[in-house]
């Protein structure tokens, strides 16, 4: 079984991730580190040369790549703009929608225009939460609500409520 992290950039999809794997002995998959050694580029680096449309290609091909097992996977937070993509997750394990309120999000995000973050030359912060919030609460099993708590409080939300799924 696979935990699938998803949820808006800054949210801690990749480092809770990590520490969630260590500590259920699971194998870590950062979906944006494959796109950037599929492309030899970094995800703003695709973005600036490329396109927006190639790196939105380029990212749902390496989703539907993705084949594992046992394996904590973090997204990139433009993962859900993709429904074969989603899908492709969705097969593989349970999906974690780990929420933050824009403020929240805000508050952590102090690189947007150098991050890579989809579709952030063309629209506001605001404009992309708004947009993908609902993307994120249909494709979730369940979501984890973690403003103001630790990353360890976040990863031990998402343990507890594994167990209660997987009973």
């Amino acid at each position: 079984m696979n935990i699938v992290l998803i949820g808006m950039p800054g949210c801690g999809k990749s480092t809770v991730g990590v520490v969630l794997a260590k500590t259920t002995g699971l194998s870590f998959l950062d979906t944006d580190l494959l796109i950037q050694d599929r492309e030899q580029l970094l995800l703003q680096q695709i973005i600036d040369a490329k396109g927006l449309s190639y790196f939105m290609k380029a990212e749902e091909e390496a989703l539907c790549s993705v084949q594992c097992d046992n394996t904590v996977i973090a997204t990139g937070g433009s993962a859900v703009y993709s429904e074969q993509a989603m899908r492709h997750l969705k097969s593989l394990g349970v999906v974690v929608y780990i929420s933050l309120s824009l403020q929240e999000v805000e508050k952590r995000l102090n690189n947007l225009a150098t991050r890579g973050v989809a579709g952030a030359a063309d629209k506001s912060l605001a404009e992309l939460y708004a947009e993908r919030i609902p993307l994120y609460e249909q494709y979730a099993d369940f979501i984890i609500p973690c403003d103001g708590i630790s990353l360890t409080e976040c990863m031990e939300k998402i343990r507890h409520q594994l167990r209660l799924t997987l009973l």
